[in-house]
């Protein structure tokens, strides 16, 4: 009787693994960017994305029109601006997650937070354990260079990076396993 678990299925999944252990990076609101009114909302975004620990999320944004300020929970709710935890200016301002939990963000422009320009992200904590109240919350990178857009395929989807990684490890684990 033939065994289903060959070298070449361990190699396959430990493959597949390794390939899927990176941190990404996500723009706030997708392609609209860090706008008033975003072609999705901010709340539908951030519900069909999930976010982990080491993850970065840039807001783009005009320089001088807008800012992006993370705030505790109750300034989100209340659209308080007066007490910023951090207040980014930059037009790509980039934040990275350095543990789980939710964190807050609000436009620093007049009252576009009021009229819903806010986003709220919960960074899911790796294995369900509780974050170290003491780790750094988010590192503000500063600004970067413009990145050109994602390329749109024909089924709907963004082409990046990281899916073209993904692609890789796939092409070389599917060489593996003929060789096997």
């Amino acid at each position: 009787m033939e065994s289903y678990w060959s070298p070449s299925s361990f190699f396959l999944i430990f493959l597949g693994f390794m390939c899927s252990c990176e941190a990404y990076t996500f723009y706030a609101g997708g392609k609209s960017g860090w706008v008033l009114n975003p072609s999705e909302s901010y709340s539908h975004w951030t519900e069909r994305n999930r976010f982990q620990v080491n993850d970065t999320i840039i807001f783009k944004f005009k320089i001088g029109s807008d800012s992006v300020l993370i705030v505790d929970i109750d300034d989100y709710s209340k659209c308080n601006k007066d007490k910023p935890i951090r207040e980014l200016k930059h037009g790509d301002s980039k934040v990275k997650f350095y543990r789980s939990g939710p964190f807050y963000f609000i436009s620093g422009h007049e009252d576009n937070c009021e009229k819903g320009q806010k986003l709220k992200v919960v960074v899911l904590s790796p294995n369900h354990k509780a974050h170290n109240a003491l780790s750094p919350v988010f590192e503000p990178i500063g600004p970067v260079s413009p990145a050109p857009a994602p390329a749109q395929s024909a089924a709907g989807f963004s082409v990046s990076p990281s899916g073209f990684v993904w692609a890789f490890c796939l092409i070389i684990a599917a060489y593996f396993c003929i060789l096997v």
